[in-house]
């Protein structure tokens, strides 16, 4: 029996890509904050959900994780983390603010239904072509994107949150 410990196995095509906390890092010291242990596990959490959360479900996750943190550790860190590009306000509703992580080339397009509260990732190639080709023709690369559809069924009434 092979000792799948010595197995070759081909190596993964892999895209090198700043590491996060090396962004957030640089964007810190430019503002004259210090990386702390706590805005890291906010980041790595941020980074574990890969999804859009509220600052009460990151808070929870945090502490989860076994790190105190209080609320407004959580907020001004989120507000940091905008400012670097790394996460982006996602406009659900008026009455809780949502986010997701933004940084990197992966689209991040979403479906709202306004009528049930749901959020739905959506995948449009056609936009990323779009978007490339036009980053091509004014001398630009992209780095990324947002779109978001506001959709509810027909006859439907808008949820209140």
């Amino acid at each position: 029996m092979p000792n799948s410990r010595n197995a070759k196995q081909p190596a993964p095509t892999l895209e090198i890509v700043e590491p996060l906390c090396a962004v957030f890092r640089r964007h810190l010291k430019k503002e004259g904050q210090k990386y702390t242990p706590e805005r890291a596990h906010i980041l790595d959490a941020i980074i574990r959900l890969d999804d859009i959360f509220e600052a009460d479900r990151l808070l929870e996750l945090v502490k989860a994780d076994g790190f105190r943190v209080s609320k407004a550790t959580i907020y001004r860190t989120i507000k940091l983390l905008q400012d670097a590009g790394i996460i982006q306000q996602v406009l659900v509703d008026s009455e809780h603010a949502h986010y997701q992580l933004a940084y990197g080339k992966r689209p991040h397009d979403l479906l709202v239904r306004i009528d049930t509260g749901q959020i739905l990732p959506i995948d449009v190639p056609e936009l990323i072509a779009v978007r490339d080709r036009i980053c091509r023709q004014m001398g630009l690369e992209p780095q990324g994107h947002r779109l978001q559809i506001y959709a509810m069924a027909p006859g439907a009434k808008v949820v209140e949150h």
